[in-house]
């Protein structure tokens, strides 16, 4: 009950911050009406301790509000825009001295690429991008923010944040091994635009369910792995890992520095002992030789390969191939012939300052394996604790997304991130085009901004169709909602969208499509699910984060004041960190 009311305290805090604006915005996104009623109107009024006081005193049951306890658990006082401390910010100590701070002398290494923009869709009906289920951009924007500081642009993924959540998504009950799920509201950066959200959901299954696994660790100690937030973490993190293995599994051991070595020959997983003694005794020097050590893991885990188990390569590092085939071109094609072999490759990022980002991503992506980055013994312990399963045992893979919009409801769209996961809408029916994976358990969520025709005037019985001609291009399905030259009549049923997936299954060569349909029921703000919002609010953070030109009014203090909003609903941990990682981003000058 205390928890409670200090969430709404908190609120109330933030809210008054921003005066008549925060209040109106609170009263109208608040599920709790009553209760936004109920701070609203204790918010018009000015935000002293004898107003707020006689609004909580009876429930808070005598708490001394200018306790130190009190103050840690809401987080009264901090830095710039009303930060939260304690349960709802962290550290309370955290402070920009002005402007944003860079990290000096850093390698590291990032990729910009051209976000989505709008698009028609009488010209350009589809948009097709492969899913994605890496969470390493989430983790490295914590751990620049963290460390007190702003990230690169070019380090931010929406996606990556949107998916490093769990959602509500069903199971899946039919034949296939992904469910898919779609919702549409009110798009909170845009009031006049529509917000759809595209969720897809692989089978959960338990720790006694899950395939068996063929494991190959191969884990970087060169001079660079030597800080304490590399090698001692990645050692650290394996033997969580190594832990939740049993008899079913096989473990070996590479390391690479000068040269690669064997430190741990194939290995039955529940032999503990041997197994934790070898990551003990690892130390870091010499200069990388990253492709000579990958070469030594896939023979392994090829020697090891089983009919029904998993095989995968895991690769611990801080990107820094500088010996041997350091081409990054080179160690792709290695790494996807691997993969069409049958040994797929996750990969960990480690440290700071000299973190090749853009190399170690795409190397995941062609391994047909997930790239994490790991910035705490939390993060190793979310990936290989409760998270195992689906970090290394595949759902579906080769998984695309296809999204046809109906021009009749849509005038306009765009994909909110996904900038590096665009494909050719061709590329959709080609089985030979690589895309993402899912492991078990993992769910994808993909979110749209839609300007639909009733702003600007475009209505069902327009004319300006785009002439098409489909016959020049055979690999590309039919258009649902229009022909080459006029309206189909789908377009006429009410649709907003189609959307197809199309997967195959592990170990599989054909792929498998099905479809769905999503519907605009006109659901406003506050009828949309927690789920929905807190989408949202991590999609505005990572778009003012990103310096996205299509965020709109979405500012960093308005995903504040969504995320209070869902938490008061879902008081998850993970999705409270979310809030105190915007709290740090607007105390170091962002906006």
């Amino acid at each position: 009950m205390k928890l409670l009311h200090a969430r709404l305290f908190a609120a109330a805090v933030l809210a008054a911050s921003f005066g008549a604006v925060g209040v109106a915005w609170y009263r109208a996104q608040a599920a709790d009406r009553a209760a936004a009623e109920l701070l609203a109107s204790r918010l018009e009024a000015p935000i002293e301790a004898r107003v707020l006081e006689p609004l909580f005193d009876e429930e808070v049951e005598g708490e001394d509000f200018e306790s130190e306890t009190f103050h840690d658990v809401i987080g009264i006082g901090g830095g710039a825009g009303g930060s939260f401390g304690g349960r709802f910010g962290g550290s309370r100590n955290l402070r920009a001295a002005g402007g944003v701070a860079t990290r000096g002398a850093s390698n590291e290494v990032y990729v910009a690429a051209e976000e989505p923009g709008f698009r028609d869709p009488r010209a350009n009906p589809y948009s097709t991008f492969s899913v994605d289920v890496d969470t390493a951009s989430f983790t490295n924007v914590r751990r620049f923010l963290n460390d007190g500081e702003l990230p690169p642009a070019d380090a931010v993924r929406v996606e990556e944040l949107l998916n490093s959540f769990e959602y509500r998504y069903p199971d899946p009950t039919g034949e296939h091994p992904l469910a898919v799920y779609s919702e549409v509201a009110t798009c909170p950066w845009n009031q006049q635009h529509r917000l759809l959200r595209v969720g897809l959901q692989a089978a959960r299954v338990s720790k006694a369910d899950r395939k068996p696994l063929n494991l190959v660790f191969l884990i970087d100690v060169s001079g660079s792995m030597s800080s304490e937030r590399k090698l001692p973490l990645v050692t650290a993190g394996l033997k969580l890992l190594a832990r939740e293995l049993d008899e079913r599994d096989t473990i070996a051991i590479v390391t690479y520095s000068g040269r690669g070595r064997i430190v741990l020959e194939p290995t039955p997983g529940h032999h503990d002992d041997g197994i934790l003694a070898v990551l003990d005794g690892l130390r870091a020097g010499g200069s990388t030789n990253g492709e000579g050590g990958i070469q030594i893991a896939y023979r392994l885990a090829e020697a090891s390969k089983r009919p029904g188990v998993e095989s995968r390569v895991i690769l611990a590092t801080d990107g820094d191939f500088n010996v041997g085939i350091s081409d990054r071109d080179k160690l792709v094609e290695l790494v996807a012939e691997k993969a069409k072999a049958g040994v797929s490759l996750t990969v960990l990022g480690f440290g700071t300052g000299n973190l090749k980002d853009a190399t170690l991503e795409q190397l995941a992506d062609n391994g047909d394996g997930n790239y994490a980055y790991v910035d705490s013994l939390v993060e190793a312990r979310r990936l290989f604790g409760d998270g195992l399963a689906g970090t290394l045992v595949t759902a579906a893979k080769d998984v695309k997304l296809q999204v046809e919009f109906n021009p009749v409801e849509v005038a306009s769209y765009r994909l909110v991130g996904y900038a590096n996961r665009q494909l050719a809408d061709r590329d959709f029916n080609d089985d030979a085009k690589d895309a993402g994976d899912v492991g078990v358990g993992h769910s994808v969520t993909a979110l749209y901004e839609i300007v639909p025709t009733a702003l600007v005037g475009v209505g069902d019985g327009f004319a300006g169709i785009a002439v098409r001609d489909d016959s020049e291009r055979p690999e590309v399905d039919p258009t649902r909602y229009q022909t080459e030259r006029a309206l189909a009549g789908a377009a006429f049923g009410g649709e907003l969208a189609n959307v197809k997936i199309r997967y195959k299954r592990p170990g599989g060569t054909e792929s498998t499509a099905f479809e769905a349909v999503a519907r605009d029921d006109g659901a406003d703000w506050a009828s949309a699910s927690t789920d929905l919002r807190f989408a949202a609010a991590t999609a505005m953070f990572g778009e003012a984060l990103s310096g996205s030109t299509h965020r709109g009014t979405g500012t960093l203090a308005q995903a504040q004041l969504l995320l209070l909003a869902t938490l008061h609903e879902d008081p998850s941990e993970e999705r409270e960190a979310l809030l105190d990682l915007v709290r740090r981003a607007r105390e170091l000058g962002a906006i």
